[in-house]
């Protein structure tokens, strides 16, 4: 597969995905609810701090925090890992690799083509968002702060696309990956910021979430968004997030070409 017929090929690809996601629309519809979670949450910490704020916490910040964590959510997800280690169990992998298109830029295009409907269902949320907490705890309020929090989205969508090839190939080395995606999930709701604020860890489990990716994915993105962080600090954080973008990009395309080789080796 050369570069040049990637790029040919792409804007076909995302026409096609779209296509799919307006017609596969119930499911789109089920995922949303199935991440609901914030909301959840978000009724939960609210009646918390009823009683007085939780840290700089009051229910304002709470509402920005976890309706902001929805939509990060809406623009983030994949569902890469068991899209893979299905079509490997079911052999029809074999029939993507005969395209003259990598099945992880269609992967890829499949899950960005279905944005612009989560971007539908964000919109309202954000307009709650807007009135019920304010600008200034609902979104970023300078040119700036909108470039900073486009970065961590943009790191965010990658760092978990990365780490869904990664389990996803997996499946190529094992029977099954089911329970390593488990346990990941289980790692990326407690771990990312997703039910609550990473800063409610105590110092020493915290500094070990610096170290994490789950962070990355989730709390630094809703953090930014909500303008959580002076401009050293987010860069600091930024870079941190770009790293594991980075590493993950290396070792999720080491392993997915080992994987092909094992594939074909046993007549995948």
């Amino acid at each position: 597969m050369s570069l040049r017929t990637s790029l040919k090929a792409l804007p076909t690809m995302v026409r096609i995905g779209f296509s799919e996601a307006v017609a596969y629309r119930a499911e789109m519809i089920i995922w949303v609810l199935a991440t609901t979670m914030p909301l959840i949450m978000l009724a939960l910490w609210s009646a918390v701090a009823r009683g007085g704020p939780v840290g700089r916490f009051g229910q304002a910040e709470f509402t920005g925090y976890f309706l902001a964590a929805f939509c990060v959510r809406q623009l983030t997800s994949s569902w890469v890992a068991w899209l893979l280690s299905y079509e490997v169990k079911q052999g029809t992998l074999a029939m993507r690799l005969l395209r003259p298109v990598s099945p992880l830029l269609a992967y890829a295009t499949e899950v960005l083509a279905g944005i612009p409907l989560r971007i539908a269902v964000v919109l309202p949320v954000l307009g709650i968002s807007l009135w019920a907490a304010g600008a200034q705890r609902a979104v970023p309020t300078s040119p700036g702060g909108w470039g900073l929090f486009a970065l961590g989205i943009v790191g965010a969508w990658l760092i978990t696309f990365y780490l869904n090839v990664l389990l996803g190939t997996l499946s190529l080395y094992l029977e099954s990956s089911q329970k390593l995606m488990e346990v990941y999930m289980v790692l990326f709701f407690v771990c990312s910021g997703y039910m609550f604020p990473v800063e409610f860890f105590p110092a020493g489990a915290r500094t070990v979430i610096e170290w994490l990716p789950f962070r990355y994915q989730m709390g630094l993105p809703v953090e930014l968004m909500t303008g959580a962080h002076a401009a050293k600090e987010a860069w600091r954080l930024l870079g941190a997030q770009w790293a594991w973008v980075a590493g993950l990009g290396v070792v999720s395309m080491a392993v997915w070409r080992r994987g092909l080789a094992r594939f074909a080796a046993f007549g995948g």
